[in-house]
């Protein structure tokens, strides 16, 4: 009987069992694909001489993670890779914002769009350097980060307190305005908030986008050398290594829970694997709560609140392979890993308020990555192995488009309508892209989540990133910890704080309240000697 079950190899659920594994617990984890890794991954599925990342491809948060640091990955083959330039986003009329892994770089580049934006790209780049390591010292362990946030709290003080903050809370666009001259900063910013579910008038996305800005300024948008899978294969190695066990291939259906206590899961064939002290689920919150365990078992507000619980965008990716560069009207974005597709800070508003309004967008916003520009292998040279996603609402009730006929059936005649309309927007700013398109491969929002069924709908950061879906709210009032209402039972996802995005932190903070809180452990012989059996939470259902 292993000390616990993993439910999901993504990498929350990989980093957990890792960390359990180091602190001498036998692991069992079990995946419901027929390999590991989740939303990262990688393959050659669109033509055999090029690797394409499946789902996620660049990694700043990962480079940024004192998690995944501590794990050492580099000892089990991990390599991280660059490319000569973090981000460019470029406009029709030739222009380009760029984003340099040297700030006097990208600040020059952006003095060149308004007389003091170089001084402005600084200031914000100082703000980052007094306060960016207890940021994300206080983003990355579990909710209350307190002794993180009294160190930030004297950071923030020290970097201008309440003045600081209102920046932070402000959306995007008035950030933007508020510190940028010309349109190039405004620029970065606002792509960067669109990573997640953030539009440009959304409170707290220009502090989103900032955080974005300042991770690509400080670490670069980085990819595993070979494609995604690496960063998935190195964990899988590390955990093998310390005796920890991956079965693939293994859906799990349940949870079994006895006097209030996770005890084991059983599989879809029917199996039940016991769990000696704790059970993690890396799965999204309404698979948890809704699906795998039997709802007398949790309480009557966390179930209504769990219908309030809020996804964030869905997503609609294209993978190509291109038989030469992209033929960028602006020189620039060629050197770029990462670039924003959209014609200036109107159409990323009217992205969003189309999205708002259940309408699939007639010009996509769109991120499209350069895989080879940023990692050599990743295709034959002078070709480029590249992407793109865009975003789409889950429930669509129209099509922007004149004569759009996307009703989000997503049947193979829409994917193709909505793959051309994201090559349309591509070629906008690279006349001749088409052209060089060699095979491409579609991957709609159903596809996505039958991929790794925790991106729902082609949710990619198991939820909102809106401050209601944040902290102490995160993934619902009263659960801003990775203790759920079942005692021994974890959730390890996404779904959990801080959020979305490859860095471990769930899975990490998960396992550490795993470890304080199992049987035998000395919080449990304290709460056992106090009289308190019953699991503590951040919160309680009213």
């Amino acid at each position: 009987m292993p000390d616990a079950v993993v439910i999901g190899a993504g990498p929350n659920g990989l980093v957990a069992a890792n960390l359990l594994a180091d602190a001498g617990w036998t692991v069992e984890v079990l995946e419901e694909q027929e390999e590991p890794g989740g939303a990262v991954r990688s393959d050659r599925g669109v033509h055999a001489d090029y690797v394409s990342d499946l789902c996620s491809s660049f990694y700043p948060l990962a480079a940024a993670s004192p998690v995944l640091a501590r794990l050492d990955l580099f000892e089990q083959g991990l390599v991280w890779s660059h490319a000569p330039r973090v981000l460019a986003h470029p406009l029709t009329d030739g222009r380009c914002a760029v984003l340099d892994r040297s700030p006097g770089d990208t600040a020059a580049a952006l003095e060149t769009f308004g007389a003091g934006d170089g001084v402005a790209w600084q200031g914000l780049c100082g703000i980052w350097d007094r306060i960016g390591p207890d940021l994300l010292r206080a983003l990355f362990t579990p909710f209350p980060p307190v002794r993180a946030t009294a160190r930030l709290a004297a950071r923030l003080r020290a970097a201008g307190g309440l003045r600081l903050a209102r920046q932070l809370l402000l959306p995007v666009r008035r950030l933007g305005d508020e510190e940028f001259h010309g349109e190039a900063g405004r620029l970065l910013l606002a792509g960067n908030a669109l990573h997640a579910d953030l539009g440009p008038e959304t409170a707290g996305s220009g502090g989103f986008g900032w955080l974005m800005s300042m991770l690509a300024q400080a670490y670069g948008f980085p990819v595993p050398a070979g494609g995604a899978q690496q960063l998935t294969w190195a964990l899988v190695r590390r955990l093998q290594r310390r005796g920890g066990v991956l079965r693939c291939g293994e859906r799990v259906v349940g949870i079994v829970v006895r006097a209030g206590r996770a005890v084991a899961v059983r599989t879809a064939i029917g199996e039940t694997v016991p769990a000696r002290r704790a059970v993690l689920a890396d799965v999204s919150v309404p698979a948890l709560y809704g699906r795998l365990i039997d709802p007398r078992e949790l309480p009557g507000r966390l179930l209504a609140d769990l219908r309030r619980f809020q996804w964030d965008f869905a997503t609609f990716k294209v993978d190509w392979a291109l038989g030469g560069p992209v033929p960028w009207a602006a020189e620039a974005a060629a050197t770029a890993g990462t670039v924003h597709l959209a014609d200036g800070m109107d159409e990323l508003t009217r992205f969003a308020a189309q999205i708002a309004m259940g309408q699939v967008p007639d010009r996509p916003f769109a991120l499209f990555g350069q895989m080879t520009t940023a990692d050599p292998t990743r295709s034959p040279p002078g070709t480029e192995s590249a992407w793109a996603y865009t975003h789409v609402p889950h429930r669509v009730r129209g099509d922007a488009a004149e004569r759009g006929t996307i009703t989000g059936a997503w049947d193979p005649g829409e994917q193709e309508t909505m793959a051309d309309r994201v090559e349309a927007q591509v070629e906008r700013f690279a006349p001749g892209f088409r052209g060089r398109i060699k095979a491409r491969r579609i991957l709609a929002p159903p596809t996505l989540e039958a991929m790794d069924a925790n991106l729902h709908g082609g949710a990619i950061n198991g939820g909102t990133t809106a401050v209601h879906q944040q902290l102490f709210f995160r993934p619902l009032p009263g659960l801003g910890r990775p203790e759920t209402p079942v005692e021994g039972l974890y959730l390890a996802s996404a779904g959990a704080h801080p959020g979305g995005g490859v860095h471990g932190a769930p899975g990490a903070n998960a396992a550490r309240a795993a470890l304080r809180r199992a049987p035998g452990s000395l919080l449990a012989r304290s709460r056992r000697a106090l009289g308190r059996g019953a699991p503590l939470h951040a919160g309680t259902w009213p």
